[in-house]
């Protein structure tokens, strides 16, 4: 059997928080940024994934 992992984003914002798994800072695009690409990271930090991906 195959465990599937599943994020669930309540509307509850106590849940979710704004921090940045790559920078640490809090910004409102990191929750928009786990709904549309499922990373936890702000805008300038997805940017720069995106060029260099490392």
């Amino acid at each position: 059997m195959k465990n599937d992992d599943h994020i669930v984003i309540d509307g509850n914002k106590d849940t979710t928080d704004n921090v940045c798994e790559e920078c640490r800072k809090e910004d409102e695009s990191v929750n928009q940024n786990l709904i549309m690409h499922s990373y936890k990271i702000c805008n300038s930090c997805y940017l720069s994934k995106r060029i260099f991906p490392l």
